[in-house]
């Protein structure tokens, strides 16, 4: 069975119903099949309100009541994608209704995951709806391709509908018909939500119209049995999208519909061994049988399956048609090869070294989550809220802005300006620098006052700040790359090495106060595996990830040496904190990152949005003037973090 049903998507013969009984389904099928198709429409097409002409170009899906086309403005060169539906297939007035309900719910929506809705017109013969164009056609399309798809692949995509399918939910709009064919691919390989001819208005659950409307393989139990459609079963055809991305087919998929409905009611389907115990528990989530079991988007997103497994940033446009290759792009592999052996002696000791090697092979995907999922630390994955009358409780409630004594306090800060790593080495321990840290979060979230406009920025900034991170701690340990292309890694044992930005010098610290320089030409023989490490993670990272922001380089003699002290992974964010005090959060979702540092006696915060555009701030004046609620909440929940590393 072909399983690309449309492009954008109507009710269609074989896929898509809305009735309230099989048995009515049949003859409407024919009766569909059996109309005589439109006559040859212009090529030329003009918008009798604007007089603007388009150009229609080759056809890009079927569905029951029209067919979607390329079509080009011929006045600007924009492709769209052009739903055209002829006044006779909607002559009736639910059908004219239908059309214009899911004209008023698109046009209002606005989201990078949602497909966009440009502009509507019609003429004599047809109504014309501009839509965006997804030059990679829908995830369908793909599927065909491809057969199945990798679980890093599917946490890609995932990820994707689920933003999307949050933004819908939030304006209280369900999708109704989510599936393959209705998820589109841009150029850029983003996931788009589109076809919203059978969304609808969320509506009390006594309100609920019980009309069983969607696609067959991916009805829930409730609508069936007719309880109406609620977010719940969005959650439910989510189930059914993940698991027929992983193996190629519908979970409920059997040879005749009144046996799929069994199934659905019942809940009853395989889970093969060939997927992850993790893949397994998220689908069987998904697909629980009573709507309340089931997990809201938030969570579906703290669940294992995203946590603890590789999820790539991007995807080639290959993966269209070919399986990607984590593997034949990166050195990781022989990275980690050539590291056992260094540190295992190699032939030399060959039981270790093939024990080791052989482990390595076994992991294949986790050594290919290198920048994202491993967990040292495990938080719960919600910090809990906290009680009333702390410090960051207190950081969320209405605040006078602070005197000037309490904002000199503050932003001095104890640490102070180092001239050299000794320096700062000397006159700190790890504790105190955390503490230290935390003091000066928590009294900037005491004092300062909310506010919706951001303060005044800085123009430039001596500042250093992780650009790129790499997590192997299950093996080896934490790697970084600092915005002056200094390499460091915090190992397991808790030693710390630096390659310096000339890749000529070494800096190791085994204790606070205690470093050890040397050339990377001469290095001494019992540093040798830890610096064969050393290099192949300033490798990787250098030919495989991308810097995270905008912020340029700047390079100050005066500046001490940083070396990472303590790092923390939860489930929403690493932290990272620095000898000198340098304190940076990076948020995995949407990429935004808080570096937080102290220069000539004053701390400086500097934030990176989603756009990867960066602004810096003193304290100071986020301390008289406020900051905006997102960066304040992100700021609440760094301290969190800071606090549970210090416990």
């Amino acid at each position: 069975r072909n399983v690309i049903n449309a492009i954008y998507h109507f009710p269609i013969t074989n896929s898509s119903m809305c009735e309230s009984t099989q048995r009515s389904c049949e003859p409407r099928r024919k009766r569909t099949e059996e109309r005589s198709a439109p006559s040859e429409m212009a090529r030329i097409i003009t918008d009798p309100a604007t007089g603007k002409c388009y150009c229609r170009g080759k056809v890009l899906g079927k569905g029951g009541f029209a067919k979607c086309y390329e079509m080009t403005d011929l006045s600007t060169g924009k492709v769209y994608a052009a739903k055209i539906i002829p006044h006779a297939r909607v002559s009736k007035p639910h059908q004219r209704e239908k059309i214009d309900r899911e004209i008023e719910l698109h046009r209002v929506l606005h989201h990078k995951n949602i497909v966009h809705f440009y502009h509507h017109f019609e003429d004599k013969e047809n109504i014309y709806i501009l839509l965006e164009y997804c030059s990679r056609k829908s995830l369908a399309h793909i599927l065909k391709a491809r057969k199945v798809l990798t679980e890093p692949e599917v946490r890609y995509y995932l990820r994707q509908i689920v933003s999307g399918l949050k933004y819908l939910h939030e304006q209280e709009i369900l999708h109704r018909d989510l599936k393959l064919g209705n998820f589109f691919v841009s150029e850029s390989m983003e996931l788009k939500v589109g076809d919203f001819g059978l969304a609808a208005k969320l509506e009390p659950a006594g309100n609920r119209r019980k009309t069983i409307c969607g696609t067959p393989n991916y009805l829930s139990p409730e609508v069936l049995n007719k309880q109406g459609h609620g977010c719940e079963s969005d959650i439910w055809a989510l189930g059914c999208v993940m698991y027929t991305m992983l193996l190629g087919r519908p979970p409920f998929e059997t040879t005749n519909l009144k046996e799929t409905y069994r199934c659905i009611r019942e809940a009853r389907y395989s889970l093969p061994s060939s997927l992850s115990p993790q893949a397994k528990q998220l689908i069987a989530n998904l697909l629980a049988k009573i709507p309340e079991d089931r997990p809201d988007l938030e969570h579906i997103l703290r669940h294992d399956f995203f946590t603890q497994g590789f999820s790539p940033e991007r995807l080639s446009p290959s993966c269209c048609h070919s399986p990607p290759d984590f593997h034949v792009s990166s050195p990781a592999k022989s990275f980690f090869k050539k590291a056992a052996a260094a540190l295992f002696g190699g032939k030399r000791d060959k039981v270790k070294y093939y024990e080791t090697l052989n482990k390595l092979t076994k992991e294949e995907e986790e050594i290919y989550k290198l920048q994202h999922d491993l967990e040292r630390t495990v938080i719960s994955q919600h910090l809990l809220p906290p009680s009333a009358g702390s410090p960051v409780a207190l950081a969320t409630e209405s605040q006078s802005p602070a005197t000037q004594d309490t904002i000199r306090l503050i932003v001095r800060g104890s640490l102070g300006s180092c001239s050299s790593s000794s320096e700062c080495l000397e006159d700190n321990t790890t504790g105190s620098v955390a503490e230290t840290v935390a003091s000066v979060l928590r009294g900037c979230l005491e004092n300062m006052p909310k506010a919706n406009d951001t303060p005044q920025t800085l123009n430039s900034c001596s500042l250093q700040w992780v650009t790129k991170w790499v997590d192997y701690s299950n093996k080896y340990g934490f790697g970084y790359q600092l915005s002056d292309h200094t390499v460091g890694v915090l190992f397991n044992n808790g030693t710390h090495m630096s390659l310096l930005p000339d890749r000529k010098t070494i800096h190791y610290y085994a204790e606070l106060g205690q470093r050890s320089v040397f050339p990377t030409c001469e290095v001494p023989e019992h540093f040798v595996g830890q610096v064969t490490v050393l290099k192949y993670f300033s490798h990787y990272m250098e030919e495989n990830l991308m810097d995270g922001g905008d912020l340029g380089t700047t390079t100050d003699s005066h500046m001490p040496r940083l070396y990472l002290l303590q790092w923390l992974k939860s489930d929403r964010a690493l932290m990272m904190l620095f000898n000198d005090g340098t304190f940076q959060v990076n948020f995995y979702h949407d990429h935004t990152k808080i570096i937080l540092c102290c220069q000539r006696d004053e701390y400086m915060l500097t934030y990176i949005n989603e756009e990867r555009v960066s602004k810096t701030f003193k304290l100071s004046s986020l301390l008289t003037s406020g900051c905006p609620n997102d960066l304040r909440q992100r700021l609440v929940y760094s301290l969190n973090m800071l606090l549970q590393r210090c416990s």
